[in-house]
Order: structure tokens, then C-alpha cells, then sequence
């Protein structure tokens, strides 16, 4: 079947009104223990103001170089990888966290009543300017999608506008129950207003209507009424939470960024561990494994104990080809962070990647213990699967793959692994059990991807 290629102007249009081509959840989600640690201290006594567990909400980083932060139902909030990068403090990431929740107690992304008719019509005329562009006519296009949005406007933007207010006062609440300064929040507002009117975004007088948000002046001037009564206007931004604000962003500045950009933010005149940080992986991308060892030896040098920076070292040394020597960093940093399961499952693989049967039953040991805290990692389910293979157990190998390719969206593979393992597992066990789960989970994702076609 040949491939629709619709013009860029198009896609430019629905991006500007909320509008994406790729669902969310085909978005790539970013995981790094230091930056979900840090999160979730930033997020948990927003959480906790908001009523809800800490335990049950997860903040998750989306590689998406966007200024954006949303919800998708169920108690997660998505924050984009270039929120961080725009932001200057933790304090105004909090801020668009404690907005965030205020759409997840708020029910937004379930109950959005105004959504229902004017999707359809928005559907409808994207289906209706796919085809016209397909045929060539990429102004025609524009025009049959333009005409189909204004007809959905009415229908659904002044409904959207009220859930962001209501979204707003929630933020407002939980930031002053949280005891945190409404400042950082003001603030990320001014940055917001400055990009409209950097990339001409700023609507004419009297075109709100067109704006999924209130204005974002008129947003500005209520919260700061609002935070300039609050207790905790005046309150100093936590120094430990902005010092490791500062340096998580230097270490997804340095791994997403081109190693051009990241070496003009920071230079090598610039000795700080942020920049040092940022260098680190830019040069482990560029496979200047010399510079990415030596910025990351003086970062183990200037704190011999912090598990982020070990974690780095023993990372680069086996992407450099010496698992063995990958080995004691990684395992203090397992240690000190009590079996983090991301950073243990970087010591089962260093572990493994020795290719030293002596090595394999701690492996085997830490793997293990690193998908029970996290089941939803398809490489730690990939290398405990090639764990049970060489030691032999070729129904737990199956049963790990089967979730390896569960969680990766191999729904066809998922079911004849989950089949082939039932085959060899004791009846009724635990994994015997699981693999039934995972049998039944992929009949029912194949068979409505057969409904869809």
C-alpha cells in the first residue's frame, strides 16, 4: 500500500491547534534513574496536595523538543523533553506539574464532554484533506481542513478553555498547599507569552475563540493575583532541588542535543559538573571514548559517592567494550541507590556482556530482582530471557521474551513465546500463570488490530 504524504503546511496547521499525526504513545519515552528520582521529589508534595498516592502517579519524560506538557488519562503526567530545556528552575516545572494534576483530579482526558462531536468533524475533515493532498492538491487541502476545523471550534474550544482555567486554580491550590512559591509558575507563564510572540503565535484582539488556552496574558494577571496572596509567595526556591534541576538538564541537554550545540553551552573552559556532565555523553555519542572518560573520571573524583556518576563510568566502559572493567561501578552504583532497577539492569548486562559463566548467576540475581521492581523495562526482560537461555531454563527464557515483546508492541511474537513457555512450565505456577496472562492480553491486542483494518 503506498504511504500518504501529507504537505508540511498541513501538518503545521493541526500542530498549532493541538492537532498531532502520531498518537502520544507512539511518542519515545526517556527513562534515566537521576531524572525519575528527581521528578518524583519535584512532583511528590504536588501529588500529595492533590489527594492523590505518590506511588500511583508517574511523571514521564517524553523525547518530544516541544514546550509541552499534558495528560493522557489514568494518573500519569507527560512532560516533554523540551519543557525541561526552556525552564531555568525546578520551581517552574513544579508549577506546570501542579497544573498538569489538576487536569488528572479534574477527569479532563476521560471526561472531556466537548470533545466527542468535534473530533469527529475534525476527523472527518483531516480524512477529507488527506485526500485531496494525495491527489496533489495541497491548497485544496488546507482550505477542506480549515473549513472542517472552524466548524468544530464552536463545539469544542470553550470547553477546552474551561478546563485549563479550572486547571489553572487546581495548579494554584496544590502549590500552596505544597508550600512551594507560585513564582516559578508566573515565571514559565512569561516564557510562554514570549514564545507567542518570538514564533507569532499571539492572537489578535478579540480572537480567543481560536486559543485552546485562555490568553496567556489574562492567565498570567490571574495568577498572580492569585500566588501574590499566598503565604508562600515570597518563600526561596529549594537549593537542593534547583542544584539538581540544573544538572539533569545538562545531562539531557547532552544526550539529546547535537554534540555541536552541547559543546557551545558548555565548553571545556567551563568546569562545572553540569557542563562536565553534558560533555560526558556528548562525547560517548560522538565515540570520543578518551574525553567522555576523562570528564566522566573527574565527575567520580569530585564526589566518589554519587551513584549517577558511577553509573556513567560503568556505562561508557562497556559501551567501550570492557564489561569486565564496568563491573565495580556499576555495582556500587546498584548498591548505593538500593537496586535501582534501571542501573541494575545496566549491571546484569555489564554482567553478562563478560561472557564469564562465573558472572551469570549474579546476573541472573539482579535481573531478576530488577524486573520485580520494574516490570515495564523490555531490556531487562530481554537480557534475564538471554540469562535463562544459558543457564538452560528455556520456558522462563520464553516466558521473559514474551514479555520483552509485550512491552515493545510484538503482539504475534508475544503470543507464540507466552505459548511456548505454558508449554514447558509447571501447570498452575506463578509463571505458568503469567504466561497465560500474556497469551490472553495479545489474542485480545491482535484481535482488535484485525477490527481496526
Amino acid at each position: 500500500m503506498p504511504k500518504l504524504r501529507i504537505p508540511a503546511a498541513i501538518l503545521a496547521f493541526l500542530a498549532l491547534l493541538g492537532w498531532s499525526t502520531a498518537p502520544a504513545a507512539a511518542q519515545s519515552i526517556l527513562r534515566d534513574a537521576e531524572t525519575e528520582a528527581l521528578l518524583h521529589d519535584m512532583a511528590t508534595p504536588l501529588i500529595k496536595a492533590a489527594g492523590l498516592d505518590p506511588a500511583n502517579v508517574d511523571i514521564v519524560l517524553v523525547n518530544d523538543g516541544s514546550v509541552n506538557a499534558f495528560v493522557a488519562g489514568g494518573q500519569a503526567v507527560y512532560v516533554n523533553s523540551g519543557l525541561i530545556d526552556e525552564a531555568d528552575t525546578a520551581a517552574e516545572v513544579q508549577g506546570v506539574i501542579a497544573h498538569e494534576l489538576g487536569h488528572v483530579t479534574g477527569g479532563h482526558a476521560v471526561l472531556n464532554q466537548g470533545a466527542g462531536p468535534a473530533t469527529s468533524i475534525s476527523l472527518l475533515s483531516l480524512l477529507l484533506g488527506a485526500a485531496a493532498a494525495a491527489a496533489g492538491g495541497g491548497e485544496a487541502a488546507m482550505g477542506v481542513i480549515m473549513a472542517g476545523q472552524q466548524a468544530a471550534m464552536g463545539k469544542y474550544l470553550a470547553y477546552t478553555r474551561s478546563q485549563e482555567a479550572s486547571a489553572d486554580a487546581a495548579g494554584a491550590q496544590y502549590l500552596s498547599t505544597a508550600r512551594i512559591s507560585g513564582r516559578g509558575s508566573v515565571e514559565f507563564f512569561k516564557k510562554l507569552q514570549n514564545l507567542e510572540y518570538r514564533y507569532g503565535y499571539r492572537p489578535k484582539d478579540g480572537d480567543e475563540f481560536y486559543s485552546t488556552h485562555p490568553l496567556t496574558g489574562d492567565r498570567i494577571a490571574t495568577l498572580e493575583d492569585t500566588y501574590a496572596k499566598d503565604p508562600a509567595w515570597n518563600k526561596p526556591d529549594d537549593p537542593v532541588l534547583q542544584q539538581r534541576f540544573v544538572r539533569m538538564k545538562a545531562k539531557l541537554y547532552g544526550y539529546l542535543a547535537e554534540p555541536r550545540n552541547v559543546y557551545r553551552r558548555y565548553p571545556e573552559t567551563d568546569n562545572s559538573v553540569p557542563a562536565r556532565y553534558a560533555r560526558a555523553y556528548a562525547y560517548n555519542r560522538e565515540s570520543k571514548l578518551d574525553q567522555a572518560r576523562a570528564e566522566t573520571q573527574a565527575l567520580v573524583a569530585s564526589d566518589p559517592g554519587d551513584p549517577y556518576f558511577l553509573e556513567l563510568e560503568g556505562q561508557i566502559l562497556l559501551e567501550s567494550g570492557q564489561p569486565a572493567d564496568a563491573i565495580e561501578p556499576l555495582r556500587r552504583a546498584t548498591q548505593l541507590t538500593a537496586n535501582q532497577p534501571l542501573i541494575a539492569t545496566l549491571f546484569g548486562h555489564a554482567l553478562m556482556a563478560t561472557e564469564d559463566p562465573a558472572n551469570f548467576k549474579e546476573a541472573e540475581r539482579v535481573l531478576r530482582a530488577a524486573v520485580v521492581r520494574d516490570r515495564e523495562n523490555p531490556f531487562a526482560w530481554y537480557q534475564l530471557g538471554t540469562i535463562y537461555a544459558a543457564n538452560g531454563d528455556m520456558p522462563r527464557a520464553r516466558l521473559a521474551s514474551a514479555e520483552q515483546q509485550v512491552l515493545s508492541g510484538n503482539m504475534t511474537e508475544a503470543l507464540m513465546s507466552a505459548q511456548a513457555a505454558e508449554a514447558g512450565l509447571p501447570t498452575g505456577s506463578p509463571d505458568w500463570l503469567r504466561a497465560q496472562d500474556i497469551e490472553m492480553q495479545a489474542r485480545a491486542e491482535l484481535e482488535r488490530e484485525k477490527k481496526r483494518r
